[in-house]
């Protein structure tokens, strides 16, 4: 039986897994195997990245929100009950967003979550 040297399918793929590798430095953008492991590594980095990202900015509003508040003479934590106490309904998000950009609009909150 003749040896199956991959035809149009192999080719196809190859060139599929080279393309996903290019701009990897030396043989990792042109060697099939190589390129193939080097992608493999990176989505799945990929994809576990996407999955820390949502992590690391939570961290991130959640110092940023502190700062501001420390700033101000309260506590992230004391500031946080204050707020589900008054029924303001905005997400880490926003406040670290008003504390970076608009610090007077943020210390309104804080002066009407404090009385």
């Amino acid at each position: 039986m003749p040896r199956a040297r991959g035809g149009f399918k192999t080719a196809r793929r190859h060139k599929k897994v080279l393309a996903q590798a290019k701009g990897y430095v030396g043989g990792k953008s042109r060697l099939y195997v190589n390129a193939k492991e080097q992608v493999n590594k990176a989505l799945l980095a990929s994809y576990k990245d996407r999955k820390n990202k949502k992590r690391e900015f939570r961290a991130l509003w959640i110092a940023r929100i502190n700062a501001a508040v420390r700033s101000l003479g309260l506590t992230y934590s004391q500031f946080m009950n204050s707020l589900k106490k008054a029924n303001v309904a905005l997400d880490r998000r926003a406040l670290a967003d008003l504390a970076y950009h608009d610090m007077n609009a943020f210390k309104a909150i804080v002066d009407q979550v404090k009385g």
